[in-house]
């Protein structure tokens, strides 16, 4: 696994542990800096994925909200939460790292994290975020 891929798998990890515990991402994400445990220290990349998310997720929450047909954020499973608000926020505040990989990316994750259907799901929001991506960002 390339050493992004580790990144945004730990990184995945620190937010959906937050959203289970009901705690800040970045409370959680301090005490994996501070006392890593038993896994090596987050890489940077982890760590500026968790930032970015939480600096944004207000627009994240809205974007993936309007565009998930017939779901609500709340109701999203939630480790396909985490994965589609990285992978948005790679994809619109990102520019490191191509849409394409970015969408790669998630949906591997999903795929391999998630349910049957998950993959299916983060490709297609995720690929609409592309396609709007222009105006968003107007």
């Amino acid at each position: 696994m390339a050493a992004r891929s580790k990144a945004r798998k730990r990184a995945l990890d620190v937010l959906f542990e937050a959203d289970q515990r009901g705690i800040e991402p970045v409370t959680l994400l301090a005490e994996r800096i501070t006392e890593p445990g038993t896994e090596a220290a987050l890489p940077q990349y982890s760590v500026d994925l968790v930032e970015g998310v939480v600096a944004h997720q207000e627009r994240i929450d809205e974007l993936l909200a309007t565009h998930a047909h017939g779901w609500t954020v709340e109701r999203m499973p939630a480790v396909d939460r985490a994965i589609l608000r990285l992978g948005t926020w790679e994809v619109l505040f990102n520019d490191d790292v191509p849409d394409a990989v970015a969408v790669d990316e998630a949906v591997e994750l999903a795929r391999n994290l998630s349910t049957d259907d998950s993959p299916a799901f983060v490709n297609g929001l995720l690929g609409r975020i592309v396609d709007l991506k222009p105006t968003l960002l107007a």
